[in-house]
């Protein structure tokens, strides 16, 4: 005994065990030598492919979700942005600066994608789904709108355009599909529903972006510039942004829609820019000026020459005959919706024309009243 344990003494051996230790060692020396030979004929199961069970047909809306993919990939492209970058005092070169999507809008090679992708960007290159590339070059560009057309001398039969649908029609739980290049894996699609309709988003530039399509479909950076399409196949809208804590997709993004996309690309392959109608006035982006004053709106600097404001008789900023510095009219409202800023105006003639007039309410001299304003053409 030792403090409660006990130890069990090692049995000594006698001679028969002796003989059977013997034994052992020469069946297992046998073993080990012939039954490794012995083992796939008697004992180890032959192992050969399994059969293939017979799948059946894909189910129906499986073959619409493939139809559509193999119909309109070839329609998207890969774009791909290079920025300069000084590498010595006399040695400047281009660099990978980011990448995006796109897609053909006709086969004259015009290609259509968001402004931001290629916001920066020294030169830009078009990978077409057949994967050939092609240097593009600027047409025009709607930033407060966040989209831009580049061109590529692509010959028409490898630029099959989307066909087009609208937005203004569209329902909350309607089919939407996704493709894109999201973090640089070309031609992949997604799949998800119209989850809101009518939500407003910020530009580059800080304008509103209204009547936007909210989806689930994922989409991750580099999706950007991707066609959103409904289970026809049609454009109904591009993907741009979304909603992400992490950067990657958390089920929210946003697309422009193509009602906007499409009253928009045509003028930027016309014109290179957007008309965009205007009041005709400067106003004073400080907006110490009109609190001191104590009212609400912006200032009015200076009234641009033969412009609606100038003809609606909106008076701007000056010096009298003896130096003193008379303020102009206060700007309020436009068509009812309140003035804070430039960005305002522009966001109140957002549906706007040029020679359409709008109501502006201006205080002047502490008296408030209304204007009817034409609007004119930007300069």
């Amino acid at each position: 005994m030792n403090g409660g344990y006990q130890y069990p003494r090692r049995p000594v051996r006698s001679r028969s065990g002796l003989w059977l230790l013997l034994l052992g060692l020469l069946l297992g020396w046998i073993g080990f030598r012939y039954l490794p030979g012995l083992i796939p004929r008697f004992g180890r199961p032959a192992a050969v492919p399994r059969a293939i069970a017979p799948r059946g047909d894909v189910a129906a809306d499986e073959k619409s979700t493939i139809e559509l993919f193999e119909r309109c990939s070839p329609s998207v492209v890969f774009i791909t942005t290079l920025a300069r970058q000084r590498v010595s005092w006399f040695d400047v070169q281009e660099v990978p600066q980011g990448a995006g999507s796109g897609f053909v809008w006709d086969q004259s090679g015009h290609i259509v994608t968001n402004f931001h992708v290629l916001q920066g960007a020294s030169s830009v290159q078009v990978t077409l789904a057949d994967h050939s590339d092609w240097p593009a070059s600027l047409v025009g560009a709607a930033a407060d709108k966040d989209i831009v057309v580049v061109r590529i001398a692509a010959p028409g039969k490898k630029l099959p355009p989307l066909p087009i649908g609208t937005s203004r029609d569209l329902r909350v739980g309607q089919k939407v599909y996704a493709i894109g290049n999201p973090f640089g894996l070309d031609q992949t699609l997604t799949t998800g529903i119209v989850s809101a309709l009518g939500r407003t988003i910020r530009s580059v530039t800080d304008h509103k972006i209204e009547g936007v399509i909210q989806t689930d479909a994922a989409i991750n950076p580099g999706n950007s510039g991707g066609p959103l399409l409904d289970s026809a196949g049609r454009l109904i809208g591009m993907n741009t942004a979304i909603a992400s804590p992490s950067g990657a997709s958390a089920g929210i993004g946003f697309a422009v829609p193509v009602d906007t996309i499409n009253s928009i690309v045509p003028e930027l392959i016309r014109h290179g820019r957007i008309e965009r109608p205007q009041l005709g006035v400067v106003i004073a982006e400080d907006e110490r000026v009109t609190r001191q004053l104590g009212v609400d709106g912006v200032l009015v600097l200076e009234v641009q020459r033969g412009s609606g404001a100038e003809k609606a008789g909106i008076q701007g900023t000056y010096r009298d005959a003896g130096g003193n510095l008379v303020l102009g009219d206060v700007l309020q409202q436009v068509d009812g919706k309140k003035i804070s800023s430039r960005a305002d105006i522009g966001d109140a003639l957002e549906d706007h024309k040029v020679g359409d007039v709008v109501r502006v309410k201006i205080v002047r001299e502490g008296a408030a009243k209304e204007l009817p304003v034409s609007l004119s053409p930007s300069p």
